[in-house]
């Protein structure tokens, strides 16, 4: 595109909220984007049956944010608020509007998002093979750290887990309580980092569930928060653990593996064949375990973090995300 083109197409760029009427737009342009990007043969059916957009924007749709040329929508992005954390993405651009200066635009409203709520460590996953990507995040302050992976399984029956509780099953009193004790138990993995926003949209969208193990006192000895089939972040026949942690300390190795059986026992009771869920590489033994049990990467990115420090991504940490 001539450089004069380019500069016109950028200055005509406006970015506003996400709403409503737009998301089967912003939808369709995730999807080609990715879909383009990974060089899969018919771009528009990248993700399958996963929503992303829809769920995202539903969660929260006051981080959400639309860029437009001439009213209409070329590119969305959205962040996410886990207290003294906050993440954002899926950032996707229409491919004919590609090295336009769009990212750069759709990263403002978000990084306003993070000083807002006062997000304390902030980051993304993003493709580590990608010199435009790392560079368009390095400007904001973010750096590169560990890979990520995004593993998989095949669903296998085991035993039933002592001490689980499905949040979905609790009493609304329940609810509140469950949630106070998530906080702790996140607090302790990271000050400040809470599910809430997560574990209550689960439930709302009716995407999955969230799992919580009982410990032996009064509080929580593990969460997870499950994607679960079509229309959720997990896709058709796939139990996705968006978030998953135990309370850190001696004994959080096996506590772990307990959580693991758990999530995998939640995708059995929902005839789910396949078990996704992302580990940093920094939490080496977390990833070591799921190896172990047969996780094998699907994809693999790069956390990128602002400021460049370890956030709960340690060997110590025994959490499962990917920030995608």
């Amino acid at each position: 595109m001539p450089s004069a083109k380019r500069t016109s197409a950028a200055a005509s760029v406006r970015v506003r909220p996400l709403v409503e009427p737009d998301l089967d737009r912003a939808d369709e342009i995730f999807r080609v984007a990715f879909g383009t990007f990974l060089g899969a043969p018919e771009p528009e059916k990248f993700f399958g049956s996963a929503d992303y957009v829809h769920t995202r924007w539903a969660a929260d749709p006051h981080a959400a944010f639309a860029a437009t040329v001439d009213g209409e929508v070329v590119g969305s992005n959205f962040a996410a608020d886990w207290g003294s954390v906050g993440f954002f993405g899926p950032l996707t651009i229409h491919p004919d509007r590609w090295d336009q200066g769009m990212g750069r635009r759709l990263m403002e409203p978000v990084m306003a998002c993070f000083d807002t709520w006062g997000s304390r460590h902030r980051g993304l996953f993003t493709f580590s093979h990608s010199p435009k990507h790392l560079e368009l995040y390095r400007r904001y302050g973010f750096w590169p750290r560990f890979l990520t992976a995004v593993m998989r399984k095949q669903v296998t029956a085991g035993a039933a887990v002592p001490g689980r509780v499905l949040y979905g099953a609790l009493t609304a009193a329940e609810r509140t309580d469950a949630l106070g004790l998530g906080r702790a138990l996140t607090g302790a993995v990271y000050e400040g980092l809470t599910l809430d926003r997560e574990i209550v949209a689960v439930q709302e969208q009716g995407l999955g569930d969230t799992l919580l193990l009982e410990g032996a006192g009064s509080g929580l000895d593990g969460l997870a928060v499950c994607h679960c089939g079509a229309g959720s972040e997990a896709g058709e026949d796939v139990c996705f653990v968006k978030f998953g942690a135990v309370r850190p300390g001696p004994g959080a190795a096996d506590r772990f593996e307990r959580l693991l059986d758990a999530c995998e026992q939640l995708a059995a009771e929902k005839g789910l064949g396949q078990l996704d869920a992302g580990v940093n590489l920094a939490r080496r033994d977390a990833y070591e375990r799921m190896a172990a049990r047969g996780f094998r990467t699907g994809l693999q990115g790069v956390a990128m973090h602002q400021p460049d420090e370890p956030g709960y991504s340690h060997p110590d940490a025994y959490v499962i995300d990917d920030w995608r």
